[in-house]
């Protein structure tokens, strides 16, 4: 599998030697071809060159586990390969935006304090006086969508009114709520 600078290697084929006999000459070409070239596209991508590292060579152990699924009548082994690079980057990057569990808040939540309690006690009534000031047709609507959990879609097919006038009676009905409530 070695090459000269002037000669191609058929990277497909040696995708191809190392899914049907675990050929490592082969995988020692595509790794020493491939490897360097994911490290940089993922340092290039943001990652750290300690994490790209790491995730080149997951991505080149799984060219080794999975050269079987290789099809080359959809992509180059380039293309193949730099695929899983960034699919296993996107990855590494959801799980560190991932919380810790132990960062997580466990249990039920602590009782509001007495003061809270009451602000939250007299925010209710005033909002309660408010919704009853509104119009009836915005009324429901608020009720609907907010008190019910229908989508404005839903509430458009259960009450028959047209879509945008849903939209337009709810935007009035909340800046109504919000001048209330200020």
């Amino acid at each position: 599998m070695e090459a000269r600078a002037t000669d191609q290697v058929d990277w497909a084929e040696a995708v191809r030697r190392v899914a049907a006999a675990g050929d490592q000459a082969a995988f020692a070409a595509l790794f020493a071809h491939f490897a360097p070239r994911v490290k940089g596209f993922l340092i290039r991508s943001g990652l750290s060159p300690a994490m790209a590292e790491d995730c080149a060579q997951e991505v080149m152990a799984t060219l080794w586990h999975k050269a079987g699924m290789f099809d080359p009548s959809k992509a180059s082994v380039a293309t193949w390969v730099f695929t899983i690079a960034r699919n296993r980057k996107i990855d590494i990057l959801r799980k560190q935006a991932r919380p810790e569990p132990e960062d997580l808040p466990w249990g039920p939540e602590p009782e509001p304090e007495q003061v809270d309690r009451l602000g939250l006690k007299q925010d209710s009534a005033r909002l309660g006086a408010a919704l009853s000031e509104l119009p009836e047709a915005q009324r429901k609507l608020v009720e609907a969508a907010y008190f019910g959990d229908l989508s404005h879609g839903e509430i458009a097919e259960k009450t028959g009114i047209p879509l945008g006038t849903i939209k337009s009676r709810l935007r009035l009905a909340l800046e109504k709520l919000r001048r209330a409530m200020q």
